[in-house]
């Protein structure tokens, strides 16, 4: 009887470390948008930045700045940049638009329409309405949507290994 009563607590125990031990959100999506870059290619337009813009978001754009800013990306380096009009979304190979920003996805597609920009959304429909890549929460877990359509109109290649994993529209 002691040993099913010591096994029941370390099982909660367990529980309860791996229940605190979570990342918050923020630091999930600033990893995926990381690693989704690994996994795209934008044609080659010289310049020595490779910038990342983040619309909305702090707590995005300050993991972010704080994890990737400055660190390589082939022969360019990061640049995370923080946004506070859609139109400067045009200076950017990726501009991320958090929730709280999603109100502003078509001012920032009309501002890059014809550009290698990566959009990367967090918001419910973003990727059917023209998003390259949409954050999007099935049964409790995250996911993400690619749109092929938005990723070719902005004439970005997109890794095999990435679609496979993606919600494809």
């Amino acid at each position: 009887m002691k040993k099913i009563v010591y096994l029941a607590l370390f099982w909660v125990s367990v529980g309860f470390v791996s229940a605190q031990t979570e990342k918050p959100i923020h630091e999930i999506h600033a990893a995926m948008i990381y690693n989704f870059l690994k996994y795209i290619q934008w044609p080659d337009d010289g310049g020595t930045d490779f910038v990342v813009g983040v619309l909305g978001e702090d707590n995005v754009f300050n993991t972010l700045k704080s994890y990737y800013d400055g660190k390589p990306k082939g022969s360019k380096k990061y640049a995370i940049k923080k946004l506070s009009d859609p139109s400067e979304a045009a200076s950017c190979s990726v501009v991320y638009i958090g929730k709280n920003k999603s109100k502003d996805f078509d001012n920032v597609r009309n501002a890059i329409t014809g550009k290698s920009i990566l959009t990367i959304t967090d918001s419910f429909n973003l990727g059917k309405k023209g998003s390259c890549i949409n954050f999007k929460v099935i049964d409790e877990k995250l996911k993400f949507e690619i749109n092929q359509a938005s990723m070719g109109g902005a004439n970005l290649k997109v890794a095999s290994q990435l679609s496979s994993m993606a919600i494809l529209i």
